[in-house]
């Protein structure tokens, strides 16, 4: 089978909303994985060599698992939006280690609306509607490093969020800078996210507290717009909130993170 990414849609599209397929025995398992890896980035490993990581539940691709009981040797998984997507090889009711790829649904925990006034942690509503599992994936940036380098400390939730998601984008659209960098021609604007729009997500470095910089969104045309908020809180009010100027919420029921890395 060319595995073309037509193919691999053909695929998804028979397992849609939930189910497992064998694939061809002359299938390489780890081209399927790289292939998958390609469109919704880096996998967690569930099962490797037979072995369960004993972490894995229902929040990290467990439902994967499932319909093969103990069969299964290597199994990898996605969080793609309201769906696990998952390839690996498992034993099938004859014993014979086969590729497969299996589709199973995700629960994605709806966001807690906030109260006037209420004092809301915006990275972790983040992780919430993003039913983010996975581990931090940048926990050792040198903050100090970066900062010195850039001559100004940076927002709190926006290192948080390089810290815990890393490379990649929200809803495969608004990349995260991994390091923001410094607008041509304007020192007070530093570029912390972009999208495939050519849409630039700024901080407009307005004082001393980077905490309490107010993100602007600069257009390809070069208008700029101004919102009153943070870093992850512009984030989780673009995702969900329709009537955003900038919502992506119109486009996507529920919302992800694709991380660009390798595991």
């Amino acid at each position: 089978m060319e595995l073309t990414q037509t193919a691999l849609n053909d695929l998804l599209a028979t397992l849609d909303p939930a189910g497992h397929i064998y694939l061809p025995g002359a299938e390489d398992p780890q081209r399927l994985t790289e292939a998958l890896a390609g469109r919704f980035g880096a996998p967690r490993t569930l099962v490797l060599d037979g072995f369960r990581d004993p972490t894995v539940d229902a929040s990290s691709g467990a439902a994967l698992l499932a319909p093969f009981e103990d069969r299964v040797v290597k199994m990898r998984a996605w969080a793609y939006g309201d769906q696990w997507i998952g390839t690996g090889t498992v034993r099938d009711p004859e014993g014979v280690e086969r590729v497969v790829l299996v589709v199973a649904r995700r629960e994605v925990p709806e966001p807690l609306s906030a109260a006037p006034g209420e004092d809301v942690d915006w990275v972790d509503r983040l992780i919430r509607i993003t039913g983010w599992a996975g581990p931090p994936r940048r926990p050792d940036v040198d903050w100090g490093e970066v900062e010195a380098r850039l001559g100004t400390a940076l927002p709190s939730d926006y290192k948080r969020m390089v810290t815990t998601f890393g490379n990649g984008a929200f809803d495969a659209y608004l990349s995260l800078n991994q390091e923001p960098w410094t607008h041509f021609g304007d020192d007070r604007l530093l570029v912390w996210a972009g999208t495939e729009h050519e849409d630039l997500y700024c901080w407009r470095l307005d004082g001393d507290d980077p905490d309490r910089w107010p993100v602007v969104v600069r257009s390809f045309d070069n208008e700029d717009t101004f919102f009153d908020c943070g870093t992850a809180q512009f984030v989780c009010r673009i995702l969900v909130d329709p009537h955003h100027p900038y919502t992506m919420a119109r486009y996507f029921d529920t919302h992800w993170f694709m991380n660009y890395d390798e595991g």
